[in-house]
């Protein structure tokens, strides 16, 4: 018996009696047409499947619960157009329950307490509603745009427990007397805060203030004005005032640092600067043009991505499943990367064999980039292609082949998806940064920034950096909680001590360990936040930290190629120069084309020498130095192990090379911006390699 986790939807018609009464074979028809247009294909585009049909409903399942409430939401809305040329006796309502939990899967149906719920809740759904279980709740309450209203403890049938549950409301008419803004809500009539559907502790007099604030956005409200309305002319003292306004701040999220909510214009008053929704518009819902146009506060855009079933080129369907599970294992290796929406595999798998175009699939599955591939075996050789496309554009982003002997099935199929998936990755984060720098600058959304942000990382100059440190800055002003921002901004900080201009101060370093947690608060299933985090101890000389944090990365996301590369350099500084070593040479087999990959040569070039390989740490310094965006450190190492082999010529040059790029480059020099080695023996054998090659 297979058990599992997953998002069910039950779907109800109401009044199907009364419809089918009226007009048997017109509503027959009108379902089948609704379930055509409209169900089925935001099921499909939801990464979920349609388990079963029941006349007057349908239940399914999601692997994602953003998914499921997604879909849900965009049924009802799209059937909400769809009757509105329809007269009454006609139209087809729908109530939708929606519950996370624990299933029982039986051939292509599923039974259990989880499905009970679900539709339990359906069913006391209003007409055209959405009614779901704090489980689901729980999970996309930040990531959908809609209001949630909390139902509390409901009391259902044949439930023995009592159900948190939650309404969605879809009705987005603007009520004059309830003042929407982000999460909140401020109901005057009730004299209610309420914050995502739940009531917020408030005094009087705060919520008044409050009120007058979010009444008179568009100027700036003076002190006097406020004394007048809240204490109605009574001479109070500034200090009772802002005492209020701190309390206003602190019962919305804000603070006088951010100021996201309540702004203090200096000498004058307060200003209301929270979005208010106007008429038409959900919370937090944000269109394409808006984010375009740079109009609201807009949450970040990730890429989507869908792995098509690869193809088995022997003709065996009895070798499908090889084919089958490097796809499957490369949905699931991506998915780890917080910063990709992956299509789940039912739905993407639904399009073997199709004759759509890649457009045309792309479109149907919500994918901005799809991943194709074929598999074909001879004797005991494999060979694996891989290619992503732009499904907008149909151009190729990246194509690879594999060739590997079949030694073990299981060991081959792993490598070829950890690499494939690794390799995806790096591609993808190439791919959107380019379409950010083609984007028109007036339309720079949080997300754009953010990636030509990264761009501006990855050109390792101190002007570059500074650049990048600004565009991310940018980015968390339009999305405070975007946590990839958070963590590239903190791992900038860093470099800009290690490789650029900035003096290692505490003050840098304190900002950038913030930066990292708040990653880590926002997204603690991110690895590419445990790695900034790690990136951060090791700056601050504390090593058995970042290894802690970095181990963490790599189990959340065995494929980040950049995590092995920093574990790496972490156990180089604590001694550990084997296990060191190992973890460069994961890195470099799984991204040998990372933009990071010169460090990923360079830091196990600085591992052999500590470990006494000179030649070793020399030729690893020679391929570091022959990329592009290597950075000096990259010359100074190779200077480094050229001083203790007998070559004096070569390394004259090397040092010349060294000059070039950093002139003020010196033993004194090297010691302050290798703060990071805490070994005096690993710093020392470091120096003395620079003092043999000619460095002073």
């Amino acid at each position: 018996m297979e058990r599992k986790l997953t998002t069910i939807v039950s779907m109800d018609i109401v009044g199907f009696s009364r419809l089918m009464e009226f007009d048997e074979e017109g509503t027959l028809e009108h379902l089948k047409e609704i379930r055509s247009v409209i169900i089925d294909p935001a099921i499909t585009r939801n990464t979920g499947r349609t388990v079963k049909l029941m006349g007057d409903g349908l239940l399914a399942e999601f692997s994602s619960v953003v998914g499921a409430v997604q879909c849900s939401v965009e049924v009802l809305n799209a059937l909400s157009s769809h009757n509105g040329n329809i007269g009454d006796a006609h139209k087809i309502r729908l109530r939708i329950g929606i519950h996370l939990g624990d299933i029982i899967v039986e051939g292509d149906d599923i039974y259990g307490d989880g499905v009970n719920v679900a539709a339990r809740l359906e069913a006391v759904a209003p007409p055209d509603g959405i009614v779901l279980s704090k489980q689901v709740y729980d999970h996309v309450s930040s990531k959908i745009p809609v209001r949630f209203v909390s139902l509390g403890e409901l009391t259902v049938k044949n439930i023995s427990r009592p159900i948190d549950a939650y309404k969605i409301e879809l009705d987005t008419a603007q009520n004059e007397n309830v003042i929407r803004f982000g999460e909140y809500e401020v109901d005057i009539p009730l004299y209610e805060l309420r914050e995502s559907g739940q009531p917020v502790a408030v005094e009087p007099q705060v919520f008044d203030l409050i009120v007058y604030l979010a009444q008179n956005p568009a100027r700036t409200v003076t002190k006097e004005e406020i004394f007048a309305k809240i204490w109605g002319g009574r001479i109070v003292s500034d200090s009772a005032l802002s005492g209020q306004i701190k309390a206003a701040r602190r019962v919305l999220g804000d603070d006088g640092s951010t100021q996201h909510v309540i702004r203090t214009v200096h000498a004058r008053g307060f200003r209301f600067v929270a979005p208010i929704e106007t008429a038409g518009a959900s919370p937090r819902a944000i269109g394409q043009d808006q984010i375009r146009a740079g109009v609201l506060e807009a949450a970040a855009l990730k890429p989507s991505v869908a792995i098509l079933p690869f193809q088995n080129l022997n003709r065996n369907p009895e070798e499908d499943y090889f084919a089958d599970g490097i796809s499957e294992d490369i949905t699931t290796a991506l998915s780890k990367n917080r910063w990709l929406t992956v299509i789940a595999r039912n739905p993407a798998f639904s399009f073997r064999d199709s004759s759509d175009n890649l457009r045309t699939i792309g479109k149907k599955l919500g994918a901005g980039y799809l991943v194709t591939g074929s598999v074909r075996k001879a004797g005991t050789r494999v060979r694996v292609t891989a290619q992503v496309v732009d499904s907008d554009s149909e151009q190729s982003v990246w194509s690879e082949r594999f060739d590997r002997d079949m030694t073990d099935i299981f060991d081959l199929q792993d490598e070829i998806t950890e690499m494939i998936a690794a390799r995806i990755e790096s591609e993808l984060g190439l791919s959107e940064q380019r379409k950010a720098e083609r984007m028109p600058r007036k339309n720079r959304g949080a997300w754009d920034l953010y990636q030509l942000g990264v761009a501006e990382f990855y050109k390792f100059t101190p002007e570059a950096n500074l650049k990048s440190q600004e565009l991310l800055r940018k980015a968390l002003e339009i999305d405070p909680d975007f946590a990839s921002a958070h963590a590239r901004l903190a791992y900038a900080i860093v470099l800009s001590m290690v490789y650029f201009d900035a003096a290692p101060r505490d003050k840098r370093m304190d900002e950038a360990h913030l930066a990292a947690k708040r990653a880590i608060e926002l997204d603690d299933q991110d690895a590419n936040s445990y790695f900034t985090l790690g990136r951060v101890h090791l700056a601050r000389r504390e090593c058995d930290l970042a290894i802690d944090a970095l181990e963490y990365a790599v189990e959340l996301n065995p494929c980040l190629a950049v995590t092995y590369c920093g574990l790496g350099d972490s156990l180089a500084y604590e001694g550990r120069l084997d296990e060191a070593i190992e973890q460069f040479e994961i890195a470099i087999r799984l991204s040998p084309h990372d933009p990071f990959r010169w460090a990923f040569f360079s830091y196990r070039s600085l591992a052999h020498l500590f470990r006494g390989e000179y030649e070793a740490a020399a030729q690893w310094a020679r391929r570091s130095v022959q990329i592009p965006n290597a950075q000096y450190w990259a010359k100074a190492h190779l200077v480094a192990a050229l001083g203790y082999l007998d070559n004096a010529d070569e390394a004259a040059v090397a040092v010349r090379e060294l000059r070039k790029v950093k002139p003020e480059f010196s033993i004194d020099f090297a010691r302050e911006h290798l703060f990071y080695l805490k070994r005096d023996d690993q710093m020392n054998s470091y120096v003395e390699g620079l003092r043999k090659a000619g460095i002073a």
